[in-house]
């Protein structure tokens, strides 16, 4: 859903840090979009600057529930993506990643439509391939306290599958790697919002077991030009597709790395790694280079200094 034809695009989940950047791309583009959310996790603020916009249409509704809307193309982003929102209601995690992508492939098939599931790392667990690629099938604990999220995603994925295989559906599966940016919640668990937040504050860093960890991090611009190449691509592209930045970082190396943009005299802590996080992370992207000529653009520092940016901005309307 590019520069092409204009198209009427439906964003579940479309209020959210991710989904929230998504709506305004598609707009930028020409599309007209009709943004569905609930706000379980997303927030009104993200998409107050397309309220006005005719080309804009904000719908309350939990994708729980089955919904149907006239247009060209689904994103379905729609399901708490941090720990601490997922873990929160886990029952409600799974039923949102079950339902919210029975009901996008629904009307999908209703109205012959393409529909992309963002879906994730997790779905690769703690991984014993490294870096990940697309046909790896992942190492997750199936009954762990982030099964809801990595398990309620696996499902989706399989769902996707079965009814591309039953009805021939056009998919389109993004599996997308530690994203970070502007209208991230600055209390959602997030490694790059926990520390940013953390410096910012001159308070303690808190790093999880001893910091050797590695992620990938890509910036939310970088994200959102990836699932709609994807998008985009043609029919025979379904995925799944590793969307990320394959730069890897030690978490320590990160904290160190923010404590020095923002000048901060913060320290850092070190705290029991959480049960079933993974020890490394990182994304092989030759299928989307080669697939969708697309590859991630903007540096962890270039990345880092607009979301400290924000979150100083953010910190100063709440003090």
């Amino acid at each position: 859903m590019g520069t092409g034809s204009t198209k009427k695009i439906l964003v579940t989940g479309g209020s959210g840090f991710v989904g929230s950047h998504l709506c305004e791309r598609l707009i930028e583009l020409g599309h007209e979009v009709v943004c569905l959310d609930n706000f379980f996790t997303g927030r009104k603020e993200n998409i107050a600057s397309l309220l006005t916009s005719q080309r804009f249409t904000f719908v309350q509704h939990d994708v729980c529930v089955p919904y149907s809307f006239d247009v060209d193309a689904i994103y379905n982003l729609a399901c708490p993506a941090s720990p601490i929102h997922y873990q929160e209601d886990p029952i409600y995690t799974m039923k949102t990643s079950f339902f919210g992508a029975l009901h996008a492939l629904e009307l999908a098939k209703e109205r012959n439509i393409p529909v992309l599931q963002a879906s994730t790392s997790e779905v690769y667990g703690d991984p014993m391939v490294h870096p990940q690629t697309e046909d790896y099938w992942g190492n997750v604990n199936p009954i762990g306290i982030r099964s809801c999220y990595d398990e309620g995603k696996r499902c989706a994925e399989t769902l996707f599958f079965d009814y591309h295989r039953k009805y021939g559906i056009p998919i389109k599966v993004a599996r997308i790697f530690n994203t970070y940016g502007p209208r991230m919640l600055p209390d959602d668990g997030r490694v790059v919002s926990n520390l940013v937040v953390q410096a910012l504050s001159n308070e303690s860093l808190t790093i999880y077991g001893n910091g050797m960890q590695t992620r990938s991090f890509c910036y939310v611009d970088d994200l959102v030009s990836g699932l709609i190449a994807l998008m985009d691509s043609g029919v025979s592209c379904t995925g799944p597709c590793n969307l990320g930045n394959p730069v890897e970082f030690t978490i320590k190396e990160l904290a160190e790395l923010v404590v020095k943009m923002t000048r901060s005299s913060s320290t850092l802590i070190y705290k029991d790694l959480p049960q079933d996080d993974p020890r490394q992370r990182k994304p092989d992207i030759a299928f989307a280079k080669e697939k969708l000529n697309w590859s991630p653009s903007v540096s962890l520092e270039e990345g880092l200094l607009s979301t400290i940016q924000y979150f100083q901005k953010e910190l100063s309307h709440r003090s």
